[in-house]
């Protein structure tokens, strides 16, 4: 019989410890908007998980980091592949230590969708990388974000902001928004009430997303300078600084993966607005 439930009343490294005890086989799916993620136990023990392009530990610190999303455990179904040895105690203590890691990280690095870019000289006549820093400098193109970077290296997106974040603090790099998706054209050729509505449409899901958390109030005050930015005749501008106050908080309180949802949702109200 199948087990099905959401991240966001139940974590999942809370879920793995629930369905390990009883000793299961199975397979955990993982869906969050159009993220889909798999984690394969064998009597209990993960031997497996996919998440995009990871697969192995990678994937279950990626997967683990999903706050909200559904889930649903499937008894029975077998892992074709074993990409996983350690045990899950160390799997699940390695997971809590990077979602507190992140919250060191966000506070430089505001979202995965955001895209490295050289920083101004800063007179060195010299720069010495190591091997992890290079391999994330040489595929800086100005142009891809740092979850394209790390699909690029086959690594997960946490630890290419960990580089990045060294980069930025030593002045090499510095970060610029993506906003490559939102239609701003379309938004352009909108009145004054449409983009109006828009702005308490982006601002709905970001509430929805931070139910509960700490920094939802910070979302009144980033819809309070978009209102008047509007009232300014700076409608177009209002509604990207909005989407970027709002994205950074969204991922600062639940993770880039979320943050990275958020915006894939924007983008879809800004298609259809």
């Amino acid at each position: 019989m199948a087990f099905q439930g959401s991240l966001r009343e139940l974590p999942l490294p809370d879920i793995i410890q629930l369905v390990a005890v009883s000793g299961k086989t199975g397979v955990f799916v993982l869906r969050n908007g159009a993220d889909t993620g798999r984690i394969f136990l064998d009597r209990g023990q993960i031997v497996h998980a996919t998440s995009g392009t990871l697969e192995g530990e990678q994937a279950v610190y990626e997967l683990a980091r999903w706050l909200t999303g559904d889930f649903v455990f499937t008894p029975g179904t077998e892992a074709e592949l074993r990409t996983v040895d350690k045990s899950n105690t160390n799997l699940l203590m390695e997971a809590a230590r990077q979602i507190d890691e992140w919250k060191i990280l966000s506070k430089k690095i505001g979202s995965t969708r955001m895209v490295p870019v050289f920083a101004p000289s800063s007179g060195a006549t010299s720069v010495s990388f190591t091997a992890g820093e290079w391999s994330v400098v040489s595929r800086v193109d100005e142009r891809r974000n740092i979850e394209e970077i790390a699909a690029a290296l086959g690594q997960g997106a946490f630890d290419v902001c960990k580089v990045i974040y060294g980069l930025l603090t030593s002045g090499v790099l510095a970060l610029k928004e993506d906003l490559r998706k939102l239609p701003l054209d379309r938004v352009q050729r909108m009145s004054g009430e449409e983009q109006t509505r828009l702005a308490d449409q982006v601002h709905r899901l970001a509430q929805q997303m931070l139910a509960g958390q700490e920094r939802i109030g910070d979302l009144d005050s980033a819809l309070r300078l978009c209102r008047a930015e509007m009232e300014s005749g700076r409608g177009v501008d209002a509604l990207i600084d909005l989407v970027r106050s709002e994205e950074k908080l969204v991922s600062a309180a639940l993770g880039p993966n979320q943050a990275k949802a958020f915006l894939d949702k924007v983008t879809l109200f800004f298609q259809s607005s």
